[in-house]
Parts: C-alpha cells; structure tokens; sequence
C-alpha cells in the first residue's frame, strides 16, 4: 500500500440518537502521521453553531489508521472523539469506529473523486480508436 491518505475525504458516521452525520475531512499524511481538519453540520438542536470545525491528529501503519478529532471551540456536547479504522487496498475508503466515553459507533470515509476517476477512465478504455 504505498498510496498515502492525503486529500480529500467525504465520510460519514452513526450517532446514537442521531443517526447519520456527514462530514467532509481533509487529511495530509508525512512519514505514517496524520493531521487534518473536519468540517461538519451542528446535530444538536440547541447547538448555536451551523458547523462545527475539528482537526486530525493520529497514525497510520499499513491499513491500519487511529486518529483523534477535537472540535474547535469544545462544547455543545462535542470535544475529543477517537477513531480507529482499516484502509482498503485500493487507498480509496477508510471504515471503523467511534468511541467518546460511553458511547461509540461506525465510520466510513470514500476518497473524493476517485470514483469519479475510476469512470471517466473506464469510458476512456471503450472508446474505438479512429
């Protein structure tokens, strides 16, 4: 697996109570470290923020990837959240879990227009040369 995990990611994550919460996440990786932000809509209906904004501080070792998301301002029930989750082979989705104290659930990130790319080059390949 030598593809990194830099770019653009579009995940999504199940909350209890809540359901599915998208977000968008952008991730930069050096050498096996993580960082990133993460920008996602306010679930909470009390929550005077539209979105809340966190940063990526975590590891990756092979297909395997663990990383912590702090919200920026904590608060609004949201502050440090631990994440750890398994990359395909094709460098294209990450899926694991969640966990806060007493509370966890599963995750899905797709890369950003790799499927994209996969189908704009398959056409490519059937096209008839002239």
């Amino acid at each position: 697996m030598s593809e990194d995990l830099t770019g653009v990611w579009d995940g999504s994550y199940i909350q209890p109570g809540t359901g599915m919460v998208t977000f968008t996440a952008t991730l930069v990786e050096s050498s096996g470290a993580l960082s990133g932000d993460v920008t996602e809509p306010c679930s909470n209906p009390r929550c005077p923020l539209r979105t809340h904004n966190a940063s990526i501080a975590g590891q990756r070792s092979g297909s395997a990837v663990s990383f912590v998301k702090r919200y920026e301002p904590p608060g609004y029930g949201f502050d440090t959240v631990h994440y750890e989750g398994t990359v395909n082979a094709e460098v294209t989705e990450i899926d694991g879990r969640w966990r806060l104290p007493g509370f966890s659930g599963a995750f899905l990130m797709i890369r950003a227009g790799k499927a994209a790319q996969a189908v704009k080059t398959d056409k490519r390949a059937k096209v008839p040369s002239r």
